[in-house]
């Protein structure tokens, strides 16, 4: 066999494995609550800036844009702008291997992968330390809700210059308002890209570590996830491109990371 597909066989029966070990998915779902006792994502930077993700998701992220190769990254909350940054470097790397194979002279402040994050409160001190990074000229923010009208219309329209949308909804994560941000941002995304929802995690989190919070359990990402889901088998949505609009779980994506802020999250249009 082509060692190439043996590793990859090998890879595919270790997930596989891990999604049948009920145990060691339980571990992971303790290691991750009791992690979130002490605010562990807000350990890490990217490029400089806090991206407030578990380094699994990081990995993830990672992964998704590099199968993707989207040209634009719609990402809604902001707040210090490491996620924004991490986006921007994976499309920079991206143009530099694009210029890499074709030879062309690289001018990344020239190039169309744009990266266009949403936030209701953007602070003056994220927002220059974001527009003074050297990966700032690939970034637009927006400041308003992410649900209003006139902002889903700014970003509607810049969607519309765009080829692959790939999406990222981390924002306000109340049931109500995340499944409004599925109803306005799903439809964006391009066929065979991704619409992550994160923090579902927040659904099978202790009570307590949420108790401070206007979302919990039954009122969260992964309720409103499910909610959209359903929707779409029930009555069907048409996405910005005119087809039909169907989502599945990415559930291999989520097997291998062994825990992850956004169980049932990667949700990947077919």
């Amino acid at each position: 066999m082509d060692p190439v597909a043996e590793f990859r066989q090998q890879v595919a029966r270790s997930i596989h494995d891990i999604g049948q070990d009920a145990g060691f998915q339980k571990l992971s779902n303790t290691w991750l609550a009791e992690a979130s006792r002490y605010f562990y994502s807000y350990n890490f930077t990217w490029l400089g800036r806090p991206v407030i993700q578990v380094p699994q998701d990081l990995y993830a992220v990672q992964e998704l844009i590099w199968a993707v190769r989207p040209d634009l990254v719609i990402e809604t909350g902001i707040a210090h702008g490491g996620s924004l940054i991490l986006s921007a470097s994976m499309l920079a790397l991206l143009d530099y291997c694009d210029a890499m194979e074709s030879g062309a002279p690289l001018d990344v402040r020239a190039a169309p992968r744009r990266v266009l994050g949403i936030d209701i409160d953007i602070r003056a001190h994220n927002r220059q330390a974001i527009e003074a990074h050297p990966l700032g000229s690939k970034i637009s923010m927006i400041e308003g809700s992410s649900i209003a009208p006139d902002v889903i219309a700014q970003v509607k329209e810049v969607a519309a210059n765009h080829k692959k949308v790939l999406i990222f909804l981390d924002s306000n994560h109340t049931h109500d308002h995340v499944l409004e941000e599925l109803e306005l941002y799903a439809p964006l995304t391009s066929k065979g890209s991704y619409c992550v929802v994160w923090d579902t995690s927040v659904e099978d989190l202790p009570d307590e570590l949420c108790a401070h919070r206007p979302w919990g359990k039954g009122d969260n990402p992964k309720t409103a996830v499910w909610a959209f889901m359903q929707r779409l088998t029930d009555e069907g949505r048409t996405a910005a491109d005119g087809d039909p609009l169907l989502f599945d779980y990415d559930k291999v994506l989520e097997t291998k990371l062994a825990f992850t802020a956004a169980p049932d999250g990667f949700l990947k249009r077919v």
